[in-house]
C-alpha cells in the first residue's frame, strides 16, 4: 500500500516561511525532498518541498522549503506592482509565475 502525498500549496500561491521571515511565491513543488541525502537535518523528507521565489528590498532569491515550514500569507494577497512587473507574469486566475519559468 502506498501513501499519496498531496501538496498543500499550489504554483503561483503566495506563502510565508514561519521561521525564516520571508514571503514569496511558490514556483515549483516536489512531492518529497529532492536534494542530497542528509541535507534535511531534523526535517522529514517525506513531505512536499517547495521552491519559493522570495522577494526582498535587495531583489529575489529562491528558497527550498518543506511544507511544514510554510503557511498561507493572510497579510499579502498580491505582490507589489513594482515586484510584479520586475519578476512575474500573472495568469487570468491571478497566479504568479517567474518570468523565467512558466506555470506548469
Amino acid at each position: 500500500m502506498t501513501n499519496e502525498i498531496v501538496a498543500k500549496f499550489g504554483l503561483g500561491q503566495i506563502v510565508r516561511h514561519r521561521e525564516a521571515a520571508f514571503r514569496g511565491v511558490v514556483i515549483d513543488v516536489d512531492p518529497v525532498f529532492a536534494g542530497k541525502p542528509g541535507e534535511t537535518g531534523e526535517i522529514s523528507p517525506l513531505q512536499p518541498f517547495y521552491q519559493v521565489l522570495a522577494l526582498g528590498d535587495e531583489g529575489g532569491f529562491v528558497a527550498y522549503a518543506p511544507e511544514d515550514a510554510l503557511e498561507h500569507d493572510p497579510e499579502l494577497s498580491s505582490v507589489a506592482r513594482e515586484a510584479e512587473a520586475r519578476w512575474f507574469t500573472v495568469d487570468r486566475m491571478g497566479r504568479y509565475a517567474p518570468k523565467s519559468h512558466a506555470i506548469h
